[in-house]
């Protein structure tokens, strides 16, 4: 009686086995299947709308314009004056931003999210460098999220020699 038969040798056997196994091994993870490219779900890219972003900023003033494509049709304008309430703010940086963030929520509202840029000084006769928003209406589009693609220098420059105004002596002060 005190020798064990085979039989329940290896049933002591493979229950020490059963329990080292779920022991050392971790259990097998569930993994799904990827579906063929055919059952895949279709993922649309999402198709933005292309805008064009005026800028004329001027000592004085800045002023942002959004147009559709061809330019004709407005979508959004703000200016430096619809900001800040004294005059002599209206060209300055912070006005410029504001004026930008305006026109930019607008244009987000209508789904563009690409557009050029066309920075405008006065030109002519006047000075041919933007004022100091229009630096300020590029870094503030950029930081909003909407994609800048182009940005261009529209300033209109003399070819003839456009006479200065002030007279043949000049400004007398």
């Amino acid at each position: 009686m005190k020798e064990q038969t085979p039989e329940k040798e290896s049933k002591q056997e493979t229950k020490t086995e059963v329990k080292t196994e779920s022991k050392s091994t971790p259990k097998p993870e569930v993994k799904a299947e990827t579906p063929t490219p055919s059952q895949q779900p279709v993922q649309k890219k999402t198709k933005y709308k292309l805008a064009l972003i005026h800028v004329f900023s001027s000592k004085n003033d800045t002023i942002i314009t959004a147009t559709d494509q061809s330019g004709a049709e407005t979508l959004a304008w703000a200016s430096g004056g619809m900001i800040v309430k004294a005059d002599r703010e209206e060209g300055r940086p912070y006005a410029a931003m504001q004026a930008a963030l305006k026109v930019v929520n607008t244009l987000k509202e209508k789904g563009v999210g690409i557009v050029h840029l066309r920075i405008r000084a006065p030109g002519g006769s006047g000075p041919k460098t933007p004022g100091s928003g229009a630096q300020a209406v590029v870094r503030t589009i950029a930081r909003t999220g909407i994609r800048i693609t182009r940005i261009d220098d529209v300033t209109p420059l003399p070819t003839d020699s456009m006479k200065r105004k002030g007279g043949r002596r000049g400004r007398r002060v």
